[in-house]
Protein backbone atom coordinates (compact mmCIF):
# COMPACT_ATOMS: atom_id res chain seq x y z
CA UNK A 1 0.00 0.00 0.00
CA UNK A 2 1.31 3.43 -1.00
CA UNK A 3 0.07 6.11 1.41
CA UNK A 4 -0.50 9.63 0.08
CA UNK A 5 -2.34 12.44 1.90
CA UNK A 6 -2.31 16.05 0.71
CA UNK A 7 -5.67 17.77 1.40
CA UNK A 8 -6.42 21.06 -0.29
CA UNK A 9 -5.72 23.19 2.79
CA UNK A 10 -2.12 21.92 2.80
CA UNK A 11 -1.49 23.27 -0.68
CA UNK A 12 -2.87 26.64 0.40
CA UNK A 13 -0.68 26.51 3.53
CA UNK A 14 2.40 25.81 1.41
CA UNK A 15 1.78 28.91 -0.71
CA UNK A 16 1.27 31.11 2.37
CA UNK A 17 4.38 29.68 4.02
CA UNK A 18 6.43 30.47 0.91
CA UNK A 19 5.22 34.07 1.03
CA UNK A 20 5.78 34.47 4.78
CA UNK A 21 9.24 32.92 4.72
CA UNK A 22 10.60 35.99 2.95
CA UNK A 23 9.95 38.00 6.10
CA UNK A 24 11.23 35.60 8.78
CA UNK A 25 14.74 35.17 10.14
CA UNK A 26 14.81 31.47 10.83
CA UNK A 27 12.81 28.25 10.74
CA UNK A 28 11.96 26.05 13.69
CA UNK A 29 11.14 22.66 12.18
CA UNK A 30 9.50 20.18 14.52
CA UNK A 31 10.26 16.55 13.70
CA UNK A 32 9.14 13.29 15.28
CA UNK A 33 12.21 11.89 17.05
CA UNK A 34 11.05 8.34 16.27
CA UNK A 35 11.05 9.03 12.50
CA UNK A 36 13.14 12.18 12.02
CA UNK A 37 13.83 12.05 8.30
CA UNK A 38 10.52 10.45 7.35
CA UNK A 39 8.83 13.37 9.15
CA UNK A 40 11.09 15.96 7.49
CA UNK A 41 9.01 17.70 4.80
CA UNK A 42 11.13 18.19 1.65
CA UNK A 43 9.01 21.22 0.69
CA UNK A 44 10.09 22.97 3.89
CA UNK A 45 13.72 22.23 3.12
CA UNK A 46 13.37 23.58 -0.42
CA UNK A 47 11.72 26.80 0.76
CA UNK A 48 14.27 27.26 3.54
CA UNK A 49 17.27 26.77 1.28
CA UNK A 50 15.83 29.06 -1.39
CA UNK A 51 15.49 31.85 1.19
CA UNK A 52 18.78 30.87 2.86
CA UNK A 53 17.23 30.69 6.32
CA UNK A 54 18.90 28.83 9.21
CA UNK A 55 16.96 26.04 10.82
CA UNK A 56 16.54 24.76 14.36
CA UNK A 57 15.41 21.15 14.03
CA UNK A 58 13.55 20.00 17.13
CA UNK A 59 13.34 16.24 17.49
CA UNK A 60 10.15 16.23 19.53
CA UNK A 61 8.81 13.23 21.49
CA UNK A 62 12.40 12.24 22.22
CA UNK A 63 11.16 10.67 25.46
CA UNK A 64 9.42 8.06 23.26
CA UNK A 65 12.39 7.46 20.95
CA UNK A 66 15.44 5.22 21.22
CA UNK A 67 18.14 7.48 22.74
CA UNK A 68 20.94 5.82 20.75
CA UNK A 69 19.15 6.40 17.45
CA UNK A 70 18.26 9.96 18.48
CA UNK A 71 21.88 10.81 19.19
CA UNK A 72 22.84 9.49 15.76
CA UNK A 73 20.26 11.78 14.17
CA UNK A 74 21.45 14.79 16.18
CA UNK A 75 24.98 14.25 14.85
CA UNK A 76 23.60 13.77 11.33
CA UNK A 77 21.69 17.07 11.32
CA UNK A 78 24.35 19.09 13.12
CA UNK A 79 26.76 18.22 10.30
CA UNK A 80 24.52 20.18 7.89
CA UNK A 81 25.21 23.83 7.10
CA UNK A 82 22.91 26.33 8.80
CA UNK A 83 21.25 23.65 10.93
CA UNK A 84 21.23 22.97 14.65
CA UNK A 85 19.35 19.98 16.04
CA UNK A 86 18.13 19.32 19.55
CA UNK A 87 16.13 16.46 21.07
CA UNK A 88 13.41 17.36 23.56
CA UNK A 89 9.81 16.89 24.59
CA UNK A 90 7.55 19.87 23.93
CA UNK A 91 5.45 18.72 26.90
CA UNK A 92 8.32 19.41 29.31
CA UNK A 93 8.63 23.12 30.25
CA UNK A 94 12.31 22.71 31.12
CA UNK A 95 12.99 21.42 27.60
CA UNK A 96 11.04 24.21 25.91
CA UNK A 97 12.99 26.86 27.86
CA UNK A 98 16.06 25.93 25.79
CA UNK A 99 14.45 26.88 22.48
CA UNK A 100 14.68 30.73 22.54
CA UNK A 101 18.41 30.67 23.30
CA UNK A 102 19.07 28.12 20.57
CA UNK A 103 17.06 30.20 18.11
CA UNK A 104 18.97 33.39 18.95
CA UNK A 105 22.27 31.59 18.42
CA UNK A 106 21.23 30.88 14.82
CA UNK A 107 20.27 34.52 14.14
CA UNK A 108 22.46 36.64 16.45
CA UNK A 109 21.80 39.82 14.42
CA UNK A 110 18.17 39.79 15.59
CA UNK A 111 16.45 39.68 18.99
CA UNK A 112 15.95 43.32 20.01
CA UNK A 113 12.83 45.51 20.25
CA UNK A 114 13.89 47.26 17.03
CA UNK A 115 14.75 43.99 15.30
CA UNK A 116 12.74 41.20 16.92
CA UNK A 117 13.66 37.65 16.00
CA UNK A 118 10.98 36.34 13.65
CA UNK A 119 10.64 32.54 13.92
CA UNK A 120 8.43 30.37 11.75
CA UNK A 121 7.37 27.05 13.30
CA UNK A 122 6.88 24.36 10.67
CA UNK A 123 6.42 20.61 10.48
CA UNK A 124 4.15 17.77 9.47
CA UNK A 125 0.71 17.21 11.06
CA UNK A 126 0.41 15.98 14.63
CA UNK A 127 4.13 16.33 15.37
CA UNK A 128 3.78 18.79 18.26
CA UNK A 129 3.99 22.28 16.70
CA UNK A 130 0.96 23.61 18.56
CA UNK A 131 2.19 22.11 21.83
CA UNK A 132 5.53 23.89 21.33
CA UNK A 133 3.79 27.14 20.42
CA UNK A 134 1.62 27.10 23.53
CA UNK A 135 4.59 26.22 25.75
CA UNK A 136 6.73 29.04 24.35
CA UNK A 137 3.94 31.59 24.82
CA UNK A 138 2.94 30.07 28.18
CA UNK A 139 -0.72 30.15 27.19
CA UNK A 140 -3.08 28.25 24.94
CA UNK A 141 -3.14 30.01 21.57
CA UNK A 142 -3.09 26.99 19.25
CA UNK A 143 -5.47 24.05 19.20
CA UNK A 144 -3.93 20.77 20.27
CA UNK A 145 -5.50 17.45 19.35
CA UNK A 146 -4.85 13.77 18.83
CA UNK A 147 -5.80 13.98 15.15
CA UNK A 148 -3.55 15.25 12.36
CA UNK A 149 -4.13 18.67 10.75
CA UNK A 150 -5.78 20.37 13.73
CA UNK A 151 -4.16 23.72 12.84
CA UNK A 152 -5.35 24.99 9.44
CA UNK A 153 -4.43 28.69 9.46
CA UNK A 154 -1.23 30.64 9.93
CA UNK A 155 -0.83 32.62 13.17
CA UNK A 156 1.56 35.45 14.06
CA UNK A 157 2.08 36.04 17.78
CA UNK A 158 4.54 37.99 19.93
CA UNK A 159 6.42 35.83 22.39
CA UNK A 160 7.95 38.93 23.97
CA UNK A 161 9.18 42.31 22.74
CA UNK A 162 12.23 40.63 21.20
CA UNK A 163 10.68 37.57 19.53
CA UNK A 164 7.82 36.85 17.15
CA UNK A 165 6.37 33.40 16.41
CA UNK A 166 4.62 32.43 13.21
CA UNK A 167 2.77 29.12 13.53
CA UNK A 168 1.85 27.26 10.34
CA UNK A 169 -0.53 24.39 9.61
CA UNK A 170 0.96 20.92 9.46
CA UNK A 171 1.98 20.06 5.93
CA UNK A 172 2.82 16.84 4.18
CA UNK A 173 3.93 16.87 0.55
CA UNK A 174 2.15 15.92 -2.69
CA UNK A 175 4.12 12.75 -3.44
CA UNK A 176 5.67 10.55 -0.74
CA UNK A 177 8.40 8.79 -2.71
CA UNK A 178 9.38 6.05 -0.27
CA UNK A 179 6.51 3.69 0.59
CA UNK A 180 8.18 3.06 3.96
CA UNK A 181 7.93 6.80 4.73
CA UNK A 182 4.19 6.70 4.18
CA UNK A 183 3.91 3.72 6.52
CA UNK A 184 6.03 5.36 9.23
CA UNK A 185 4.02 8.58 8.97
CA UNK A 186 0.80 6.61 9.28
CA UNK A 187 2.14 4.64 12.25
CA UNK A 188 3.04 7.88 14.04
CA UNK A 189 -0.46 9.30 13.35
CA UNK A 190 0.61 12.04 10.94
CA UNK A 191 -1.82 10.87 8.24
CA UNK A 192 -5.60 11.07 8.19
CA UNK A 193 -7.36 7.78 8.86
CA UNK A 194 -9.19 7.99 5.52
CA UNK A 195 -5.85 7.56 3.70
CA UNK A 196 -4.76 4.29 5.30
CA UNK A 197 -5.71 0.77 6.30
CA UNK A 198 -4.77 0.27 9.95
CA UNK A 199 -4.15 -3.48 9.62
CA UNK A 200 -1.58 -2.92 6.88
CA UNK A 201 0.13 -0.13 8.82
CA UNK A 202 0.19 -2.22 12.00
CA UNK A 203 1.65 -5.19 10.10
CA UNK A 204 4.41 -2.96 8.69
CA UNK A 205 5.09 -1.56 12.16
CA UNK A 206 5.23 -5.07 13.64
CA UNK A 207 7.76 -6.17 11.00
CA UNK A 208 10.01 -3.22 11.87
CA UNK A 209 9.66 -3.92 15.58
CA UNK A 210 10.60 -7.56 15.04
CA UNK A 211 13.77 -6.45 13.29
CA UNK A 212 14.77 -3.76 15.79
CA UNK A 213 12.99 -4.39 19.11
CA UNK A 214 11.74 -7.99 19.32
CA UNK A 215 12.26 -8.05 23.08
CA UNK A 216 9.84 -5.15 23.57
CA UNK A 217 7.15 -6.91 21.55
CA UNK A 218 7.65 -10.13 23.50
CA UNK A 219 7.50 -8.30 26.84
CA UNK A 220 4.46 -6.17 26.03
CA UNK A 221 2.28 -8.97 24.68
CA UNK A 222 3.73 -12.00 26.49
CA UNK A 223 4.53 -13.41 23.08
CA UNK A 224 7.19 -15.89 22.02
CA UNK A 225 9.22 -14.48 19.14
CA UNK A 226 11.02 -16.84 16.74
CA UNK A 227 12.84 -16.34 13.45
CA UNK A 228 9.65 -17.36 11.64
CA UNK A 229 7.48 -14.72 13.38
CA UNK A 230 6.30 -11.95 11.07
CA UNK A 231 4.12 -8.86 11.35
CA UNK A 232 0.90 -10.73 10.65
CA UNK A 233 1.73 -13.15 13.47
CA UNK A 234 2.24 -10.25 15.87
CA UNK A 235 -1.09 -8.56 15.06
CA UNK A 236 -2.92 -11.88 15.33
CA UNK A 237 -1.04 -12.63 18.55
CA UNK A 238 -2.21 -9.34 20.07
CA UNK A 239 -5.80 -10.25 19.22
CA UNK A 240 -5.43 -13.70 20.78
CA UNK A 241 -3.71 -12.55 23.97
CA UNK A 242 -6.04 -9.60 24.51
CA UNK A 243 -9.12 -11.71 23.77
CA UNK A 244 -10.31 -9.51 20.90
CA UNK A 245 -13.05 -11.63 19.33
CA UNK A 246 -15.61 -10.93 16.66
CA UNK A 247 -19.24 -11.83 17.12
CA UNK A 248 -19.69 -15.40 16.06
CA UNK A 249 -16.15 -16.66 15.54
CA UNK A 250 -12.64 -15.48 14.80
CA UNK A 251 -10.39 -12.85 16.31
CA UNK A 252 -10.73 -9.09 15.79
CA UNK A 253 -7.43 -8.25 14.07
CA UNK A 254 -8.66 -4.73 13.29
CA UNK A 255 -8.93 -3.96 17.00
CA UNK A 256 -5.57 -5.64 17.58
CA UNK A 257 -3.99 -3.47 14.89
CA UNK A 258 -5.35 -0.35 16.58
CA UNK A 259 -3.98 -1.54 19.94
CA UNK A 260 -0.49 -2.07 18.50
CA UNK A 261 -0.51 1.36 16.86
CA UNK A 262 -1.71 3.07 20.03
CA UNK A 263 0.90 1.28 22.13
CA UNK A 264 3.60 2.58 19.79
CA UNK A 265 2.21 6.11 19.67
CA UNK A 266 1.87 6.45 23.43
CA UNK A 267 5.19 4.79 24.28
CA UNK A 268 3.55 1.84 26.01
CA UNK A 269 5.79 -0.49 23.98
CA UNK A 270 8.94 1.29 25.12
CA UNK A 271 11.38 3.78 23.58
CA UNK A 272 11.40 3.03 19.88
CA UNK A 273 12.85 4.61 16.73
CA UNK A 274 11.75 3.28 13.37
CA UNK A 275 14.73 4.62 11.44
CA UNK A 276 18.38 5.58 11.88
CA UNK A 277 20.70 7.48 9.51
CA UNK A 278 22.13 4.12 8.43
CA UNK A 279 18.76 2.45 7.80
CA UNK A 280 17.66 5.59 5.96
CA UNK A 281 20.65 5.43 3.64
CA UNK A 282 19.95 1.76 2.98
CA UNK A 283 16.27 2.45 2.20
CA UNK A 284 17.20 5.23 -0.22
CA UNK A 285 19.76 3.04 -1.97
CA UNK A 286 17.22 0.22 -2.30
CA UNK A 287 14.58 2.64 -3.62
CA UNK A 288 17.01 4.02 -6.19
CA UNK A 289 17.87 0.51 -7.31
CA UNK A 290 14.19 -0.35 -7.69
CA UNK A 291 13.64 2.78 -9.79
CA UNK A 292 16.57 1.84 -12.03
CA UNK A 293 15.22 -1.68 -12.45
CA UNK A 294 11.74 -0.38 -13.33
CA UNK A 295 13.20 2.01 -15.87
CA UNK A 296 15.31 -0.76 -17.37
CA UNK A 297 12.23 -2.97 -17.64
CA UNK A 298 10.38 -0.18 -19.47
CA UNK A 299 13.34 0.37 -21.80
CA UNK A 300 13.47 -3.37 -22.53
CA UNK A 301 9.76 -3.42 -23.43
CA UNK A 302 10.18 -0.42 -25.75
CA UNK A 303 13.26 -1.98 -27.38
CA UNK A 304 11.46 -5.31 -27.87
CA UNK A 305 8.45 -3.56 -29.42
CA UNK A 306 10.72 -1.60 -31.75
CA UNK A 307 12.54 -4.79 -32.79
CA UNK A 308 9.25 -6.56 -33.49
CA UNK A 309 8.00 -3.60 -35.52
CA UNK A 310 11.23 -3.69 -37.54
CA UNK A 311 10.90 -7.44 -38.10
CA UNK A 312 7.39 -7.30 -39.55
CA UNK A 313 7.65 -3.89 -41.15
CA UNK A 314 11.21 -3.50 -42.45
CA UNK A 315 12.11 -0.18 -43.99
CA UNK A 316 11.63 0.00 -47.74
CA UNK A 317 14.68 0.30 -49.97
CA UNK A 318 14.20 3.47 -51.99
CA UNK A 319 16.29 1.98 -54.81
CA UNK A 320 13.46 -0.55 -55.49
CA UNK A 321 10.99 2.19 -56.37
Amino acid sequence: MSIQWFPGHMNAARKKAAEAMEKVDMIIEVLDARIPQASCNPMIEQLRLFRQRPCLKILNKSDLADPVATQAWISYYNAQKGVHAVALSCKKPSDVLKVPGLALALAPHRGTPLKPLRMMIMGIPNVGKSTLMNALLKKRVAAVGDEPAVTKVQQRLYMNKNMVLIDTPGMLWPKIALPSDGMMLAASHAVGVNALIEEEVATYLADVLLQRYPQLVAARYSMEITEATDGVDVVEGVAIRRGYRLKGSGFDVEKAANTLLQDFRTGALGRISLETPQSRAESLAQHQQELLEKQQAKDDVIAAAAAEELLYNPPRDVSDT
